[in-house]
């Protein structure tokens, strides 16, 4: 026997014994302590070997694959995103600690020994193992037991073998205890060269390190690798990414954070997966939206962090995800921004209440050619925030839009029509923005059809306006239908004066009954007096009433009772009852102005306490006075600013003024 395995069969004999060995070799490398290997003998001259036979579940050692051959997803690495035409993980980038791992495994394989690869989850620990297996000597056979396997039967399974072999142990934890790697046989492997490559997270090793499973880590060669990479990792990714084109790499030369290269690489499909199989209505259908929105935006050509609010409104624009109503705004905030694996969010916290998608996620995502395009409301989110947001280049978010809708339009989206037609009114482009309106209306979009009519009629083309607005208001714009009305009021005017001036007493009455409307009193009499000259008997009706505005109520009483009994003129009729009969003499209004006043009608508010104020009871007045100021009324304001001026309470006076004012009240906002 050489020296060197009697050395070890004494250190055995004395941990046998529980004696201290007359010798201790330690071995300090990369960080990590570890003793030399021991050999389990039965005594000093010969070497025996006590194994307990392998329960099974240990192949023969011819069939295990050389060390050149391992697939390495096989054998841990976890995937990357794989992408067509290039391998399923991207090129092996030499890491800052790979010269540490080559000279601790070229001991091993001269002495036999453990090597262990320490770090955080997500540093590369399993790719930089393997990789560094690999630059060792061809033929060496490689054994990855599964976790839970008895390795007491592999110094009998390797002895007298003449290859060399390597035992992999991937999350070395879940191969200590029973009938796992422990020090004796550690030591009957090491006497037999053979290698034993493992990797373990730093919680893991700092749980098992205060464990009796865990003594075997006194023997281990430890590497410790970092997750963070270094500038010249970093340097190296860089390189490495433009010797290959592998668009992976470029994609953590250009994202990867803190988390590191590898975790990038790694977390990357794992964060699109669990973010896209999250839409369904029985997971986080919100919080999927809300990511999406982040994913979304930076496509438009936003860049950095968004305000939640922004994400919040974007977010309810996705039509395709179903199932919103099940999932609070709080709870998918907080699965969005939730950290995976310790690490990485799918949405990233800038300053303040600002997110962006995780880069991991961003570069996943664009790798997608399948993904839905960006939806219109998204686009108008974009668009608004780069038009009010001076860090973002209008125009420049203007041009990618002008693209999207462009493509939806030739799609056959009428409502892209209507934005090209709005992006191009915001950058000026009047005449174009009429064409694309153009088209949209005659597409069948309503809000285009709006659109174009205002611009016909602020233009003074009213009649070519007309129908355009009168698709619009069919379609419920409230704003085209005023404005229809107002033009078709207008025709209405100019065609009654064409009538009258050809001597019709029908359009002089009809023409009257607008211009009194519109408070033109004057000519509103004329127009009657024209229609009376000629004996138009139903100009009876709307001569009285306008009798009625000047108050001359007796000569009013008398056309108005034509009009009743001459024509049985039933609108003549009621004004006579409630004016001039007997009701009137006894009808109070303020028992009706109370009761409209207590259902809610903020203008009734108002006039119930002005009617109280004009009968000398400020103070009953001032109550409904509150009331129509706390629903909106601007003139109840401005009342009680009256009111406490005519007391003199100045100071209060000017602050119901400001209110009133700022409220719209013309004559507050005048002084």
């Amino acid at each position: 026997m050489d020296e060197e395995l009697r050395r070890r069969a004494r250190e055995l004999a004395a941990e046998l014994l529980h004696e201290p060995a007359a010798t201790t070799t330690r071995n300090t490398l990369a960080g990590g302590t570890a003793h030399g290997p021991v050999v389990q003998a039965g005594s000093i001259s010969g070497l025996t070997f006590h194994t307990t036979a392998s329960p099974g579940g240990l192949p023969e050692p011819a069939g295990w694959p050389t060390a050149a051959d391992l697939d390495p997803i096989a054998f841990g690495v976890r995937p990357a995103q794989r992408l067509a035409g290039h391998p399923d993980l991207p090129p092996y980038v030499v890491r800052d600690r790979d010269a540490a791992l080559d000279a601790a495994l070229a001991r091993a394989r001269a002495e036999g020994g453990l090597v262990l690869v320490l770090g955080e989850p997500f540093t590369g620990k399993t790719r930089t193992a393997l990789a560094a297996l690999v630059r060792g000597p061809a033929g060496r056979r490689v054994c990855a037991p599964a976790r839970g396997t008895d390795l007491r039967g592999l110094p009998a399974l390797l002895h007298g073998r003449p290859e060399r072999h390597v035992i992999w142990l991937d999350d070395l934890d879940e191969h200590l205890g029973d009938g796992g790697l422990e020090p004796r046989l550690l030591a009957q492997l090491a006497a037999l060269h053979v290698v034993v490559l493992a990797t373990m997270r730093e919680d893991a090793y700092d749980d098992c390190r205060v464990a009796p499973r865990g003594r075997v880590l006194d023997l281990a060669h430890t590497v410790e690798l970092a997750r963070e990479w270094s500038p010249g990792e970093r340097d190296r990714l860089a390189q490495e990414a433009a010797r290959t084109g592998d668009p992976r790499l470029l994609d953590a030369t250009l994202s990867a954070g803190p988390e590191g290269a590898a975790a990038h690489l790694a977390l990357s499909p794992l964060l699109h997966e669990e973010w896209w199989r999250a839409r369904r209505a029985d997971r986080h259908p919100r919080g999927h939206a809300l990511v999406r929105a982040a994913l979304d935006l930076a496509r438009c050509g936003l860049t950095g962090h968004f305000p939640m609010d922004l994400l919040l409104t974007a977010h309810e624009h996705y039509a395709d995800v179903t199932g919103l109503e099940r999932e609070s705004a709080e709870d998918a905030r907080a699965w969005a921004t939730e950290r995976r694996h310790g690490l990485l969010g799918l949405l990233d916290r800038g300053v303040g209440d600002t997110w962006r998608a995780a880069p991991s996620l961003v570069a996943a995502a664009a790798r997608h050619d399948d993904r839905p395009a960006v939806p219109g409301p998204v686009w108008d989110c974009a668009l608004e925030a780069a038009r009010t947001d001076p860090a973002y280049a209008y125009a420049k978010i203007a041009t990618r839009a002008r693209t999207a809708f462009e493509q939806a339009a030739d799609a056959g989206d009428p409502s892209a029509l209507h934005r090209l037609g709005l992006l191009a009114e915001s950058l000026g482009e009047q005449t174009e923005a009429e064409l694309w309106f153009r088209r949209a209306a005659d597409a069948g979009e309503p809000r285009s059809a709006a659109r174009l009519g205002r611009i016909l009629a602020d233009r003074g083309d009213g009649k070519a306006a007309e129908p355009f607005l009168e698709t619009a208001a069919e379609a419920g714009d409230a704003a085209a239908a005023t404005l229809l009305g107002k033009l078709l009021r207008a025709r209405a005017e100019h065609w009654f004066t064409a009538g009258a001036q050809a001597g019709d007493p029908e359009a002089s009455q009809l023409l009257g009954d607008l211009k009194m409307g519109a408070g033109e009193d004057d000519d509103a009499l004329g127009a009657y007096e024209d229609a009376m000259k000629v004996g138009y008997a139903p100009v009876a009706r709307s001569y009285g009433r306008l009798l009625m505005l000047f108050n001359d109520l007796d000569e009013a009483e008398v056309w108005l009772r034509r009009a009743a009994e001459e024509g049985g003129d039933k609108r003549a009729t009621e004004m006579l009852r409630f004016s001039f009969g007997p009701s009137a003499r006894i009808h109070d209004p303020e028992d009706d102005l109370t009761v409209m006043a207590g259902d809610g009608d903020p203008l009734m508010a108002a006039a119930l306490g002005r009617f109280l104020e004009l009968r000398g009871r400020p103070d009953e007045a001032r109550p409904w006075y509150v009331k129509g100021y706390e629903q909106g009324d601007a003139y109840a304001a401005f009342r009680l600013a009256a009111l406490h001026k005519e007391s003199g309470d100045e100071p209060e006076a000017a602050l119901w003024h400001a209110r009133a004012a700022a409220l719209g009240h013309p004559a507050a906002q005048s002084k």
